[in-house]
């Protein structure tokens, strides 16, 4: 490992710890509610029905990351800070406790009332297996996006790819959704999110079986056989790992407003349970501190500490 890696490796490790210890700014504050705001401006100015625009709009919206981080990454510790702006897993996991808690007492309304701030199906036909299903999903995949993808981009480009890959799934948020605003004009924005989280989604995977040893042979198994029916390239290796390493089936047909989606089942087993999301919830955590612990590893790898952005 190169001295820059190694170095990039103890402040990729700190923005994590920053994260877990203070966890999101206000949103009217945060950087990254800010890029939205900006975002949704560009958008106004861009938007047609057309891929070309679409490109211009996710060309620009990446620009203005890596930007940000050229920035940020020149001040001493630069990097740490990008990556706590960028990540969000303390968040995930307590919104998922938000989901968690009506559920465990019976209070199904109440749980379907907290679900959409985690997730965009429709929650109201969803019984208490499917809102557990939703919820552990949800920590899948965006403990990909919100955790892991973050980590290895500032790892092997330092702030400006951190905060670049954040502005590609913010702007796949907000315009890569598939509807008939969004179809042309978010497809150069939901394939650049493919594209940046190819890699990370397999590092999910594979942290998840290193934590769960006496399920990795499952999870590999698994992952190799139904992952690749999911639309998503990416979220079926998360999904399908989580559902491997709890011993759960999840999947299936999905309602996003007057849309219904058929998606293949992944993993084998009972369906999630309220209980289940307790479960789901240590998993992603026990993976986020694994790849703390491997960060610090391969930074004390080094012999050296390291004291400025790369």
């Amino acid at each position: 490992m190169t001295t820059v890696l190694r170095d990039r490796a103890a402040l990729v490790a700190a923005g994590l710890l920053l994260d877990r210890a203070l966890g999101e700014p206000p949103a009217r504050l945060h950087p990254v509610a800010l890029f939205g705001r900006g975002m949704t401006a560009v958008e106004a100015r861009l938007w047609a029905d057309d891929r070309a625009r679409g490109v211009g709009y996710a060309a620009l919206g990446v620009a203005a990351g890596a930007l940000a981080g050229r920035v940020l990454g020149r001040v001493p510790g630069g990097l740490a800070l990008a990556v706590a702006v960028a990540v969000a897993g303390r968040m995930l996991r307590e919104t998922a406790s938000e989901v968690e808690r009506p559920l465990l007492t019976g209070d199904l309304a109440g749980a379907r009332a907290a679900l959409p701030a985690l997730v965009g199906r429709d929650p109201s036909e969803l019984d208490e297996s499917g809102i557990s299903a939703a919820v552990v999903e949800s920590l899948a995949e965006n403990s990909v996006d919100a955790v892991i993808a973050p980590a290895c981009w500032a790892l092997v480009a330092g702030a400006p790819g951190d905060l670049a890959h954040r502005a590609v799934n913010t702007m796949d948020a907000m315009v890569g959704h598939r509807s008939a605003r969004y179809e042309r004009f978010g497809w150069a924005a939901a394939r650049l999110d493919d594209v940046a989280n190819w890699v990370p989604a397999r590092v999910f995977a594979a942290l998840v079986a290193l934590v769960r040893p006496g399920r990795a042979a499952r999870v590999r198994a698994l992952v190799h056989r139904d992952a690749k029916a999911h639309p998503s390239p990416n979220a079926g290796v998360a999904e399908t790992a989580v559902a491997a390493a709890l011993g759960r089936q999840l999947g299936g047909t999905l309602r996003y407003g007057d849309r219904v989606e058929e998606r293949p089942l992944l993993g084998e087993g009972p369906r999630p349970t309220p209980a289940d999301v307790a479960r789901a919830r240590r998993l992603v955590d026990d993976v986020e501190r694994a790849a703390v612990a491997l960060l610090l590893l391969a930074a004390l790898a080094g012999r050296r500490t390291p004291w400025r952005s790369r």
